[in-house]
């Protein structure tokens, strides 16, 4: 009966993956520098390890928001999450899915009654302003960094190329371990609680009941970028702004830093330690962060070549994503509990 409810967790990673592949490699097989197959294999073995080794710390968060201890209302609100990642997708358009499955939580909170954590929220929601302007505050760092080095360095113009192409292929697994430890949070965050596995024990190696879920809804993701993104990932790559190989490069190691950043535990007790104030370990919306970086690149580069419908449309997306996904939440869960009569509290 577990696996059956966990199915909506896993189509919400299905989704995600088909979405937020994008944000990982669109970058990079927009410009032509990497080939679909490559990324997504690279991508799918990567965002799998940084889900399982690294996903604890955002979830908690999540939890913090809205602790879904029912079976039935964990599936419901992955269910809407999913949904609206999916009909977001299906048009074409980067949703955030931390956005969706935020949405879907404060609905299933409404309808249960639940006290929302006003700071908890707070503190997601303002990654929503905060990660795009990172984005775009790092890619034109590291694009004037780029620049600077191949000026300086005075390496042929064919090997600098295969530079990029090797840097893009290890940005995009760094950027693929990032979108797995921080985003898995949004895919099986609400069945850590309510769907809690044994710990496994192999010798001196335990992996824990999240982890197992981590790796579980890991598989997912990887299924979602192999099978289905390559829509979402002509919209990043190539209509939004016209990427060189170098921007290209610049971009997904942005995004993939600021998703780091958010995510690491490690990094976070460290500048704790040395009196700097913690990083929140919150789900940052990555498709927020690498529109905020190709946005930074196109201003700084006079915004000429931006696409402004298709950045309009976006920010539409990213409106409507919360507020579709938390009605929807709160309608199904009517249904759910009167007409199914399963518990979802």
């Amino acid at each position: 009966m577990t696996l059956l409810f966990i199915t909506s967790g896993l189509l919400l990673g299905w989704s995600l993956g088909a979405n937020d592949a994008a944000n990982i490699f669109g970058s990079a097989v927009g410009s032509r520098m990497v080939s679909f197959r490559t990324a997504a294999m690279i991508a799918s073995v990567s965002v799998i390890a940084g889900a399982v080794l690294q996903g604890s710390g955002t979830s908690e968060t999540l939890g913090a928001l809205g602790s879904v201890s029912a079976l039935g209302g964990a599936f419901t609100v992955a269910l809407a999450a999913a949904g609206t990642v999916f009909m977001m997708t299906r048009s074409a358009i980067p949703v955030s899915t931390t956005q969706a499955i935020v949405g879907a939580i404060v609905g299933w909170n409404i309808y249960t009654g639940n006290k929302t954590d006003l700071t908890t929220l707070t503190t997601i929601v303002s990654t929503w302003v905060s990660g795009p302007i990172l984005g775009g505050i790092f890619a034109v760092v590291l694009y004037l960094l780029l620049k600077r080095f191949k000026r300086k360095a005075g390496i042929h113009l064919i090997r600098f190329e295969s530079y990029i192409r090797a840097g893009l292929i290890v940005a995009a697994a760094f950027g693929a371990f990032s979108l797995g430890a921080n985003n898995i949070a949004n895919v099986m965050g609400v069945f850590v609680t309510a769907a809690p596995l044994p710990d496994i024990v192999v010798g001196s190696l335990t992996v824990s009941g999240a982890q197992q879920l981590f790796f579980i809804g890991g598989i997912a993701i990887a299924a979602g970028i192999v099978t289905y993104s390559a829509k979402v990932i002509e919209t990043v790559g190539r209509n939004i702004f016209d990427l060189s190989s170098e921007a290209a490069l610049v971009v997904v190691l942005s995004q993939s830093i600021v998703l780091f950043l958010f995510s690491s535990v490690a990094l976070s007790n460290l500048m704790g330690n040395a009196g700097l104030p913690y990083l929140p370990l919150v789900p940052v919306s990555s498709s927020q962060v690498v529109i905020g970086s190709i946005l930074g690149l196109g201003l700084y580069k006079g915004a000429r070549n931006l696409n402004f419908k298709i950045l309009g449309m976006v920010s539409i997306g990213w409106v409507l994503t919360p507020l579709v996904s938390g009605v929807i939440t709160y309608i199904s869960l009517f249904f759910v509990e009167n007409v199914f009569v399963i518990d979802v509290v």
